[in-house]
């Protein structure tokens, strides 16, 4: 299968500078300051075969964006080397910008005083789309995403979930070959979520569009993604099938236990409580092949209201892998 992107020793450097409170400290700082290097990316290599959907995923100053915004070609990087589509990203940034789309959840490419509408038509514009393509499309995307009823208001006017719609629609109008999605599901209900997997299964089959996808919500990579690339502290710590990344944690479960009144309980040293109240513990314990008997001890002997067994959250399977 053809490569899309390759990764090569990518490395990013920030120089920061700190000082100490008072205005002494602010007038010293104006001729000698205290410079400090952080890295943000420590020379990752990875490569995207042409098709991939692939989660890009890890905790909140991992890397991800930095590595997004090199592969956008909006930042330099301090050392490395990115091929995408042929394309050095930050080199050949004009004709580059055509073949690839963005989706960030935080900052949209839509004008807020206008319909998404007129935006698209913006669009067409900018990337010169014939007049009958860009009906096909809008059209197909349009339905697809069920924005009938809505793409012809100001965009001030819609919701979080309606706008991100039609950002993705935005997005892929001009028909990139690689689409950058960053929480494109944020302020979505479980039906747009389910459309818009549809709609990006259903794009990635047909038009044979790469997708990388960031998010901190499992669902969207569970529905999606076959592989994923976890990063946490500038470094890739896990690049595989989702599927093999399920077995390094299936046997460990988050449980949380809602108590009708004030409780005072003894957790055994097997389980790492991770937060405690008077009235929930939650707690993470490995369940191999029944349950856990401080489980059932709590349900049997305390006046529970609820009890909700879960897999970890991303960022707990990514700190035992990375321990690990």
């Amino acid at each position: 299968m053809e490569t899309a992107i390759k990764v090569s020793g990518l490395t990013k450097e920030f120089k920061t500078y700190s000082k100490e409170d008072g205005f002494l400290a602010s007038l010293g700082s104006l001729f000698k300051r205290d410079f400090k290097i952080k890295q943000a990316l420590k020379g990752i290599d990875f490569e995207i075969k042409k098709g991939e959907i692939v989660g890009f995923i890890g905790p909140n100053g991992a890397g991800k964006s930095t590595a997004i915004k090199v592969l956008c070609g909006v930042l330099y990087p301090t050392a490395g080397q990115v091929e995408v589509m042929g394309y050095t990203p930050w080199e050949d940034r004009l004709e580059y910008a055509k073949h690839f789309g963005v989706v960030f959840g935080q900052k949209s490419q839509l004008d807020w005083d206008l319909p998404p509408n007129d935006t698209f038509h913006l669009i067409k514009a900018l990337y010169e789309i014939p007049e009958e393509t860009f009906n096909r499309r809008l059209a197909r995307m349009v339905k697809l995403l069920d924005v009938k009823e809505i793409y012809k208001r100001p965009t001030r006017g819609l919701s979080l979930g309606e706008r991100m719609r039609c950002e993705v629609i935005a997005a892929l109008l001009h028909k990139p070959k690689l689409v950058l999605l960053d929480e494109p599901t944020i302020g979505m209900d479980i039906v747009a979520k389910k459309q818009l997997h549809s709609f990006i299964k259903k794009i990635n089959h047909e038009d044979g569009t790469t997708f990388i996808l960031t998010t901190h919500d499992m669902g969207d990579i569970e529905k999606l993604c076959e592989r994923v690339i976890i990063i946490n502290t500038g470094t890739i710590v896990y690049d595989g099938l989702l599927k093999d990344l399920s077995k390094k944690v299936s046997n460990k479960k988050l449980i949380t236990v809602t108590f009708e009144e004030k409780v005072s309980i003894r957790v055994p040293t097997r389980c790492k409580v991770i937060s405690k109240t008077p009235y929930e513990l939650k707690f993470e314990v490995e369940l191999k092949g029944k349950m856990d008997p401080f489980v059932t001890k709590l349900i049997n002997e305390y006046p529970f209201e609820d009890i909700i067994i879960s897999e970890p959250d991303i960022e707990e399977i990514i700190r035992d892998i990375y321990e690990k």
